[in-house]
């Protein structure tokens, strides 16, 4: 078992689906952070532990809006898999989406899965709980950083 906690990013710009994610989480038997931000410029910022985010811990797992502010997750995932630094990082696209179109740019752009957002609010937090518990416990996971 991980002594660390397990470090999450939420690309997220709507607060009711982060507090969703946070309550969702909140519930888990694994010690893990949150960390949030609202647009995909500050993403990126986060990821690359600039400015403000100097201190940023790396996230085990990335959980990405597409319809964001500034730079929206389709660009944001594209820039994570290009870079030999962060493309090991898995990403769930967790998004209200449903397109085709998303879907399959998503996947071109490596997005290690994609995950339609219900807006039933149990069904949301099932959602959450259950990509914690394949990627926390099903999935092995690089752990060098």
């Amino acid at each position: 078992m991980m002594s660390d906690p397990i470090e999450i990013l939420l690309v997220e710009d709507n607060p009711g689906d982060v507090e969703l994610t946070r309550e969702a989480l909140l519930d888990s038997k694994m010690h893990m952070n949150l960390s949030v931000v609202s647009d995909g410029v500050e993403a990126l910022a986060f990821l690359r532990r600039e400015g403000s985010y100097a201190d940023a811990p790396h996230p085990d797992l990335i959980l990405l809006d597409l319809n964001l502010p500034k730079k929206d997750g389709r660009a944001v995932l594209g820039e994570i898999k290009q870079d030999p630094v962060l493309r090991h990082i898995p990403v769930v696209v967790l998004t209200s989406s449903r397109a085709e179109q998303d879907i399959l740019k998503a996947y071109d752009l490596h997005a290690n899965c994609y995950v339609t957002k219900p807006v039933d609010f149990d069904q949301f937090i099932t959602i959450v709980r259950s990509i914690e518990q394949f990627w926390f416990t099903v999935v092995r996971l690089p752990r060098d950083r």
